[in-house]
């Protein structure tokens, strides 16, 4: 067993920082904004996609997409080479 813990230590930092910057979004409305596109970043992640070419492409794709078609933008089904 390792003695320290600095590796646990590092992967809460950014929590931890955050939950004081979070604080001060602004209204209700900016943290859920806030909030939503947090849960996105995590989300494409944790589904192994490179965060900021995931938003790219779906920001750049989201006002032509049909509407029933949304779904298709979700981390877990998004697919880079689908245009």
């Amino acid at each position: 067993m390792p003695i320290d813990n600095n590796w646990i230590e590092n992967q809460i930092r950014p929590i931890a920082i955050g939950r004081k910057n979070w604080l001060f979004a602004g209204s209700l409305r900016a943290g859920k904004r806030a909030a939503a596109i947090m849960s996105l970043i995590q989300s494409a992640r944790l589904n192994e996609h490179e965060p900021y070419a995931y938003l790219k492409d779906v920001l750049t794709r989201l006002p032509t997409q049909p509407q029933s078609r949304i779904g298709e933008l979700l981390p877990h089904r998004w697919r880079p080479d689908s245009a």
